[in-house]
């Protein structure tokens, strides 16, 4: 069932379905952690329901997004979302296998690149149910490797390159990204608390970049730690506006950072 939310009060909405995989704090902290630049092309590779891009335009109007995506259940929702909030103009959708060009964005069309892609192995622990969240969670439809060849392909060089993943396979997706010729250049973490280990990390890099990747303070969230998914989008843009701060120095990330109007506690 078709569910309907608020970035915030009256303001930019989406649309979600239950039945395929729920929208992730992870996207939020993406979004937060990409910065295209005013007037570029971002290619949103596996976009979903368009959260990603929705959550960019939100904050910058001038960017314009072609979406990928392989669920067409997925690709209706980001359709609606983009439609309703006026940005029908400002997208474009390609349904189908990210694997296959033709697919793809015109080739070296693209100024930006982001992507929240299946952090799992295939095969790797119990699978999901429902075969759009395990296509999601695992990589049965695409691999690591897969997402940046078609980053790759669809960046001009010079474009930049950007992805949340699981802090495990940090060597995995530093791999996966120079062998197909995208430097990082940027690299954060997220942990649950200043003690523990990290859990995610973000990654940027540049096409034909040159060597030198800047390892920025990890985030740590300090209120819901344990909350990584959240059933309404207020939640979720209220833990990720007041519930992440720097380890060194210490402070709360500001959501005017994202040009979003600031929350009440």
């Amino acid at each position: 069932m078709d569910k309907r939310d608020e970035l915030w009060p009256r303001g930019p909405c989406f649309y979600y379905d239950t039945a395929l995989f729920p929208p992730g704090t992870d996207s939020f902290c993406l979004a937060y952690f990409a910065r295209p630049s005013r007037g570029d092309t971002v290619c949103d590779l596996g976009s979903g329901i368009g959260l990603l891009g929705t959550l960019l335009l939100a904050r910058e109007e001038s960017l314009f997004i072609e979406n990928v995506e392989l669920s067409a259940p997925a690709a209706a929702l980001a359709r609606k979302t983009f439609a309703e909030n006026g940005w029908a103009d400002r997208a474009a959708f390609h349904e189908g296998d990210l694997r296959d060009v033709s697919v793809l964005p015109k080739a070296g069309s693209v100024d930006y690149v982001i992507s929240n892609p299946p952090y799992f192995p295939a095969g790797s622990g119990e699978s999901a149910k429902c075969e759009a969240r395990q296509i999601a969670r695992e990589e049965t439809a695409c691999t690591l490797d897969d997402v940046c060849a078609a980053a790759q392909r669809v960046l001009r060089y010079g474009g930049r390159f950007t992805l949340v993943h699981r802090a495990e396979r940090l060597a995995d997706v530093l791999c996966a990204m120079r062998s197909h010729g995208i430097e990082p250049k940027r690299l954060r973490f997220l942990a649950k608390s200043p003690d523990a280990a990290p859990s995610l990390l973000f990654v940027e890099g540049k096409r034909g970049g040159k060597s030198g990747l800047v390892i920025e303070p990890p985030l740590v969230p300090f209120r819901a730690a344990q909350q990584l998914y959240y059933t309404k989008a207020q939640d979720k843009l209220q833990a990720f506006s007041a519930s992440f701060r720097i380890i060194s120095p210490a402070h709360k990330i500001s959501f005017a950072s994202l040009s979003i109007p600031p929350l009440d506690f």
